[in-house]
């Protein structure tokens, strides 16, 4: 890979993802909503809202005439920034919550996918992945609770499914998934933490680095999968 973009590279996951990538020579492209992006020489920031698709169109658009071989949407929410946090019981379900919860893991990563994939060449590789999460595993669950957050990352699986079928008709090379990055030690996390068991908790330089193994090994016969950190492709 030659040029990365990285939407949501403010957070704990997209920053370290940023430094790894640039640290090997990579052109990263750094988006945030408020231009907060680590600096270094490899690294050029640029602002968009994940909730206002003109700020994605014209993050994209400025990229069109050297577009990204990688883009990685690395946003997503499991407490609200009001301090609400994921729903334990059906009690507690709220239409505003999940509402605010699908925009900001379903549909802001899925109008990101609108807009970037057309800039895909079709005589090449390009890989585009979305921060995903093993919970989104309708199969794998067997405990429920966190509805909304739940809800909210299998439709974004069914959408990069949904998406690497239709990019698959005229660009055979691409590839389109979600990534489970385990539990990192980020402030989506930092609530849940004192009940994870030992070892458990990845620290984020490790999770880029696991990331971007999995990252350099994909091939277009991946695409439309969701892939865990440890490179286990995780079912439905």
């Amino acid at each position: 890979m030659q040029k990365a973009a990285i939407f949501g590279a403010s957070g704990g996951i997209g920053a370290a993802l940023c430094r790894a990538l640039a640290d090997k020579g990579v052109q990263v492209l750094a988006g945030s909503r408020g231009g907060d992006t680590p600096t270094h020489v490899s690294i050029t920031p640029f602002r968009f809202d994940l909730e206002d698709e003109s700020t994605i169109a014209a993050a994209v658009q400025a990229m069109a005439d050297d577009p990204p071989d990688l883009v990685v949407v690395a946003t997503g929410v499991l407490t609200l920034a009001d301090g609400t946090g994921p729903e334990r019981s059906l009690k507690a379900l709220d239409p505003a919550t999940m509402q605010k919860v699908m925009l900001l893991n379903t549909i802001g990563p899925a109008l990101i996918a609108k807009h970037v994939l057309p800039l895909f060449p079709r005589d090449r590789k390009c890989v585009f992945a979305a921060l995903s999460a093993k919970v989104g595993s309708i199969s794998d669950n067997r405990v429920g609770g966190w509805h909304s957050y739940r809800a909210s990352k299998v439709a974004l699986n069914m959408l990069i499914r949904n998406f690497a079928i239709e990019m698959e008709r005229t660009h055979p090379q691409a590839v389109i998934v979600g990534l489970h990055p385990g539990t990192v030690d980020t402030r989506l996390s930092q609530p849940f933490q004192s009940s994870l068991p030992a070892g458990q908790l990845t620290m984020r330089r490790d999770a880029a680095r696991n990331l971007m193994r999995i990252l350099e090994g994909l091939q277009p016969q991946d695409s439309g999968t969701l892939v865990g950190w440890d490179g286990e492709v995780i079912a439905p």
